[in-house]
């Protein structure tokens, strides 16, 4: 088993959006050392981040602008990342978007646009940091499923999200056989109802109410809840943890 590196970097998709998880995951790992590589839509955001990260937390952090369904982009971000900061250990999958339409008013558009992020996304950026932590012998890399997945939907999004969500599962088991030689894990999380717009816009109190009844405890998760699961797969001493798929849904998926 190859150590971490004194200097660590951790990449996260979608951290740019200031309410959700990427943001909570971004500012969590920067708080225990991690420098922090950025891959978002927004230029702008990407930089302002980075710039606060490194005030606030003292350690380096980069923001690339990507599509994360543009491969080419991606591919481009990423080595602009690996050139500013030191090693890259570890890939935090966060990036994605919602998908409300039933299924019978689907449109072909919203089910590629669905798939191609939240799915051939995860594929493209992972598949450019491998080859990385392939080459350094260590690595991390944890991706965003959701209950939908396991459950068939039921949530706010419904079928082409499931549908990718169910195929983020298939490809963490698939890469946990094949990079877990090189000393790469890889590990889903598969959260139930967060308070992120991801859920259709900011949640009301009554609505938080609302989704908690099917819960097994007694409130919808925040995103605090979902960076601390990344933390902990990511750490250095989860190396004997591959393939798996971890629940934080506050029981929903056993409701």
């Amino acid at each position: 088993m190859t150590a971490f590196p004194a200097d660590r970097t951790v990449i996260v998709t979608g951290a740019a959006s200031p309410r959700g998880i990427g943001r909570a995951t971004a500012e969590l790992l920067a708080g225990q050392g991690w420098h922090i590589g950025i891959v978002d839509l927004d230029e702008g955001a990407c930089k302002e981040l980075a710039e606060d990260l490194s005030t606030k937390h003292g350690v380096q952090a980069y923001g690339a602008a990507a599509d994360v369904s543009d491969e080419l982009l991606v591919r481009a971000a990423i080595d602009q990342i690996e050139g500013n900061l030191p090693q890259v250990v570890a890939l935090a999958n966060i990036a994605g978007v919602s998908s409300s339409d039933p299924y019978l008013e689907l449109t072909s558009a919203e089910w590629h646009r669905v798939i191609d992020i939240n799915l051939n996304g995860v594929h493209y950026v992972t598949r450019r940091v491998a080859e990385s932590m392939v080459q350094n012998q260590v690595g991390r890399i944890v991706s965003l499923s959701s209950v939908s997945a396991q459950r068939g939907g039921g949530t706010f999004s419904k079928t082409p999200y499931s549908v990718a969500k169910a195929g983020v599962i298939g490809l963490t088991r698939s890469l946990a056989r094949e990079l877990g030689p090189y000393g790469v894990t890889v590990n889903a999380i598969s959260p139930g109802p967060i308070d992120t717009d991801i859920m259709g816009g900011t949640l009301s109190e009554e609505r938080k109410v609302q989704l908690a009844e099917d819960l097994l405890v007694d409130r919808v998760g925040s995103t605090t809840d979902i960076a601390t699961a990344i933390s902990f797969l990511i750490g250095e001493d989860a190396s004997f943890i591959t393939g798996q798929t971890l629940n934080v849904d506050g029981g929903l998926y056993l409701h």
